[in-house]
């Protein structure tokens, strides 16, 4: 670390890039597993519900269908295309979250419940333009769209919070080695 002008701490050299990898590790670990629980709660709530367990990943595989048609592409729609979305979209969401609080020094976890809340903020609020397509799209009545968007807000942060769990634990960990090679 070097000192700045006025006082304040510069990351630098191999520093500032460890702790960037470590942010992208841990949010790529922590927006797959979270994304793996959302989707397993999901599937068991629907089948309580009496509805297909695969419902979701259908309606987010027609959505890109219908996205990628509007712009004159085709893609397959159904379960397998919303199931690679799901499983591309959330690692991706984690990794940009890892990347954002590990280089902005406003965002620094100090602690794991700072980190849960920065994700549950972080991933309703950028979920947002994706979740608005689907009704859009899909020419959803008002009753689904409401269902939807309830369903989306619960599962997203269930999402979230093992995001922000396992980054905040992961980061601290990982700063905690880091001190103790310096010592």
């Amino acid at each position: 670390m070097e000192k700045t002008l006025e006082g304040t701490s510069c990351m630098t050299g191999h520093t500032a890039s460890d702790k960037l990898w470590k942010g992208l590790g841990w949010g790529f670990l922590g927006g797959l597993s979270g994304t793996l629980v959302m989707d397993l709660l999901l599937m068991g709530a629907l089948l309580v519900f009496r509805q297909p367990a695969v419902l979701c990943f259908s309606i987010v595989g027609d959505t890109v269908s219908r996205f990628f048609a509007v712009l004159g592409a085709q893609v397959a729609g159904g379960v397998p295309t919303g199931v690679v979305t799901h499983y591309v979209v959330g690692p991706l969401f984690g990794i940009l979250f890892g990347a954002l609080i590990t280089g902005w020094d406003a965002l620094r976890v100090t602690s794991v419940k700072k980190c849960v809340l920065l994700a549950v903020a972080y991933v309703e609020v950028l979920s947002q333009p994706i979740l608005v397509t689907t009704p859009i799209l899909l020419k959803m009545t008002m009753s689904e769209t409401l269902q939807w968007y309830g369903g989306a807000f619960v599962m997203h942060l269930l999402l979230a919070v093992v995001l922000g769990v396992i980054v905040g634990y992961g980061l601290q960990s990982a700063h905690r080695t880091t001190q103790r090679r310096t010592q």
